[in-house]
This record gives structure tokens, sequence and C-alpha cells, in this order.
């Protein structure tokens, strides 16, 4: 269960950061960065995985790259739907999208690392 929650709480740091990083994705506060960590979440595991699925000869022919896309679509995805619960996140338009998709990846590997390292030293 701790795992789970530090998950969460990563995933909300990791959407702040890249917020102030890629101009184009606004996070309200972070109880907002929380929420919309949850949509996240749910869209990565629910719609990601069939977009994934119809767009595999596409990724093929790409040599993977065309996955930087449908990560996009997921995080504009994820936007709307905040957006239709006023949650206070939002990404404005395709390439703050794929940036910040991009950016959000990194940030929270990069925090995921720094946090298992400290819970495995423990």
């Amino acid at each position: 269960m701790l795992s789970f929650f530090l998950t969460w709480i990563v995933a909300a740091v990791s959407l702040v950061i890249t917020a102030n990083i890629v101009p184009g994705i606004a996070v309200v506060s972070f109880p907002a960065a929380m929420v919309a960590a949850v949509v996240i979440g749910l869209v990565n595991a629910v719609v990601r995985p069939i977009l994934t699925l119809l767009t595999l000869p596409l990724t093929i022919i790409t040599l993977g790259l065309f996955l930087f896309v449908v990560n996009a679509i997921s995080l504009s995805l994820a936007s709307w739907l905040a957006g239709a619960f006023s949650i206070g996140f939002a990404v404005n338009g395709f390439w703050p999208a794929l940036f910040g998709s991009i950016v959000l990846s990194f940030v929270s590997g990069l925090i995921g690392r720094f946090v298992n390292a400290d819970t495995l030293s423990q």
C-alpha cells in the first residue's frame, strides 16, 4: 500500500514539474495534480493499450517512434477528461502534449529512481 501512495505522489510531483517546464501545460495546484495523476493513470491503463494495439502497424513502420504520438494522445485525453470534471489540469495543443509526455516520463523515471533507491535502502 505504501508503494501505491509513493507512486501516486511521484506522479503528482512529476506532473507539477512538467507543468513548470513545458509551456502549454497547466496545473492549478498540487491537489489538482494528484487528481490529474489518477486520471492519467486511468487513461494509461484503459485507453493507451487499445491505442497501442490499433496503431501497431504504424508503430512498427516508424520503428516505435509513433508511440510518442500515442503518449501525446493519452495525455491530451487525460487533459480533456480533467477539463470535463473541472480538475485544474490542461494541455493546450498537440505539441505541448508531445513534449509534455516526454518530459513527464523522464521526470517521473528520475524521481521514481530516487524514491525506489531510498525505500530499498531502509
